[in-house]
C-alpha cells in the first residue's frame, strides 16, 4: 500500500496525462471528428486486444529473440572500441573520424544493403539494429573515458592498479553513468529499428503485426498493437532506467 502510494505521488500528473490521450482518442473515435476508419472505438481496440492478447505476446518474443542478441553485440563491441578509442588518443584520432562519417549514415538507408547481401531476413535485421544501436553506446563509452577526473587515475597509480583491474575497478565505474546514459538512447534507437525492419519483411514481430492489419485495413487491430508495442517499449524502458540507477546509487540522479 505505501508503494502504491508513493507511486501515485510521483507519477499522479503523467498518470493524468495518459487518461487525457485516452479521452481525448475517445472523443475523436466517438464523434468521428477525423476518418472514423482509421479511428475506431475504443470498446473494437479493447476487443482486438482480448481476441489477440496471446498473438501480441508471441509476436513480443519474437521481436525480443532479435532484439536482445543485436544489443549484447552493439555494447560489447561500442565497450571494446570505445574503450580503447577513450584510452589512447593517437588511436581515436585516427579513428574517429572514420567512425564518425559511419555514423551519420541513417539505418534506414542501409536496410536496402542489408536486405540484398544478407543470407535471410534475420541477418539482415540483426545487422540494422546493431547499426543503429552501438553509436550512441560507443561516442558515450569515448566520451565518458576521455573525461574521468585525473584524480581517480592516480588514485589508482598510488595503490598500484594496472592492466585489467584498474579497468575494471577505476576506469569502467568512474565512465560508468556517460556509458548507461548512451545505451538508454541506443536503446530507443534499436527498438525503433526493430518495429521498422519487422514492418518490411518479417513474418512475426510487433511490427509485423501492426503492418499486417493496416494492409487488411483493420485499424481496430493495428491501433491495438500500435498501443500494445509502446505500453511494452514504456516497461523494457523503465526496468533499465530501474537498472541504471541501481548502478549508479553511489551518484546523484
Amino acid at each position: 500500500m505505501v508503494r502504491f502510494v508513493t507511486f501515485l505521488k510521483k507519477y499522479w500528473i503523467t498518470i493524468l496525462i495518459y487518461i487525457g490521450i485516452i479521452l481525448g482518442y475517445k472523443y475523436i473515435a466517438d464523434t468521428k471528428a477525423f476518418n472514423s476508419f482509421l479511428f475506431p472505438p475504443t470498446s473494437e481496440i479493447g476487443a482486438a486486444f482480448l481476441k489477440d492478447w496471446k498473438t501480441l505476446l508471441m509476436n513480443m518474443l519474437y521481436s525480443f529473440q532479435l532484439m536482445i542478441p543485436s544489443i549484447v553485440i552493439a555494447v560489447a563491441f561500442a565497450l571494446f572500441l570505445g574503450t580503447l578509442m577513450g584510452m589512447h588518443k593517437k588511436f581515436r584520432e585516427v579513428i574517429h573520424p572514420v567512425i564518425y562519417s559511419i555514423s551519420v549514415i541513417p539505418a534506414i538507408l542501409m536496410s536496402p544493403f542489408a536486405l540484398l547481401l544478407a543470407p535471410n531476413f534475420r541477418a539482415a535485421s540483426l545487422f540494422l539494429v546493431v547499426y543503429n544501436t552501438i553509436w550512441a553506446t560507443l561516442f558515450a563509452t569515448i566520451n565518458g573515458i576521455m573525461t574521468i577526473d585525473r584524480r581517480y587515475l592516480d588514485n589508482a597509480a598510488t595503490l598500484e592498479l594496472t592492466g585489467f583491474k584498474r579497468m575494471r575497478k577505476v576506469i569502467l565505474p568512474a565512465a560508468m553513468p556517460s556509458i548507461l546514459s548512451g545505451f538508454i538512447t541506443s536503446l530507443r534507437g534499436s527498438f525503433l529499428v526493430l518495429v521498422y525492419a519487422e514492418m518490411y519483411g518479417a513474418e512475426y514481430g510487433m511490427g509485423f503485426y501492426v503492418k499486417k492489419y493496416t494492409e487488411y485495413g483493420l485499424y481496430a487491430e493495428a491501433w491495438c498493437g500500435f498501443v500494445f508495442m509502446v505500453i511494452v517499449l514504456v516497461i523494457v524502458m523503465q526496468f533499465f532506467e530501474k537498472a541504471k540507477n541501481r548502478l549508479l546509487r553511489w551518484t546523484i540522479h
